[in-house]
């Protein structure tokens, strides 16, 4: 008799950190107070922080619950190079403009499993002396991260077969 091995999952919690930036994978919830303070810094003017959470509806549909998972290797690779490519690119603008300001530090937390309605599934903190430098870093990571990051989402609705939940794109 043949004993099968488990394939083992790919979606597993990961963390990589660097300098004052750290791009975390998570089953736990997340704390956004938490994750906003591990930015902080005297010399930052800005904090800018986004909270991703799972919605009640979609087109109609009532919600219960998202669940994500990933390629947990390649996705913190592509997150932490999102985040890195948003520190380059604020040293760039300075560089190009009278401003001297660039981020100080990020921090990007997503949620894999399964995610209840009004849970945070993804949160970015971003530091700066400024406040321009910040928002434009956090909605760039954002963005990165639901492009381009190998996390995938699927989303069960009240009423239906949880056979038929659906998989989506982040990113219209």
């Amino acid at each position: 008799m043949q004993m099968s091995t488990p394939i083992p999952s790919t979606s597993v919690a990961s963390r990589e950190e660097w300098g004052r930036n750290v791009c975390a994978l998570t089953y736990d919830e997340l704390d956004v107070q938490s994750i906003t303070r591990s930015v902080g810094d005297d010399g930052a003017g800005a904090t800018v922080v986004f909270v991703g959470t799972t919605r009640n509806n979609f087109k109609g549909k009532v919600v219960t619950r998202l669940e994500y998972q990933a390629y947990s290797k390649l996705a913190m690779k592509t997150v932490a190079e999102i985040v890195r490519n948003a520190y380059d690119d604020s040293v760039k603008r300075a560089t190009n403009s009278t401003s001297t300001s660039h981020l100080i530090s990020c921090a990007v937390h997503h949620r894999l499993g399964t995610v209840p309605v009004g849970e945070a599934s993804i949160v970015i903190a971003v530091s700066s002396p400024h406040r321009r430098e910040a928002f434009v870093a956090c909605e760039q990571i954002l963005e990165g991260v639901k492009q381009k990051a190998q996390i995938w989402k699927r989303e069960y609705y009240q009423g239906e077969d949880e056979e038929k939940a659906e998989w989506k794109a982040n990113y219209p």
